[in-house]
């Protein structure tokens, strides 16, 4: 059983269907009700006050960049909990509490645009899961993938930055 599970909800939460389902949701798999953060969320505070938190961080359709305050963070994403169509949830541990031991990696890279690491990445090593551009003309991404060492050669034969693993599951 996961140990106080806190639920990252960072929209209007009266009448949300994805919310009221999200609770339940969690409420089954740990047998608690969850502490509800509506706020920013600090997931290096939070695991600092409480290193056996669980906390569950909705990803709606279309949002884009969600992944980014994982890097650093402390926090690594075990296991990915369909709510509805329109919701996820990542299910987010301390990352010294746990051994990641899923098959679907969540690497994030620092890219250049260029037709030759589109031409060298393919979906046999990953796939793009979100995109961001910034404003130096890069993209910060996420990919999901199943072989960490070949997808860092890929990035590095190309001139590109890998930036971490944010989880598995």
């Amino acid at each position: 059983m996961r140990k106080f599970p806190i639920l990252y909800w960072p929209q209007k939460t009266t009448g949300d269907a994805d919310y009221q389902l999200s609770r339940k949701v969690i409420n089954a798999a740990t047998g608690l009700m969850p502490d509800v953060v509506c706020d920013d969320l600090d997931i290096a505070a939070i695991f600092d006050k409480n290193p056996d938190a669980t906390i569950y961080y909705p990803v709606f359709c279309e949002s884009t960049g969600w992944w980014g305050e994982l890097l650093g963070g402390g926090g690594v994403i075990v296991e990915k909990i369909i709510v509805s169509p329109e919701c996820q949830l990542m299910v987010i541990v301390a990352e010294e509490n746990v051994k990641l031991h899923g098959t679907n990696q969540l690497l994030a890279a620092e890219i250049h645009p260029t037709s030759g690491f589109f031409k060298k990445m393919n979906s046999s090593i990953a796939t793009v899961a979100d995109m961001l551009a910034t404003d130096a003309g890069t993209i910060l991404a996420l990919f999901s993938g199943k072989n960490q060492n070949q997808f860092i050669n890929i990035l590095e034969s190309t001139g590109n930055s890998y930036l971490g693993c944010i989880g598995q599951y």
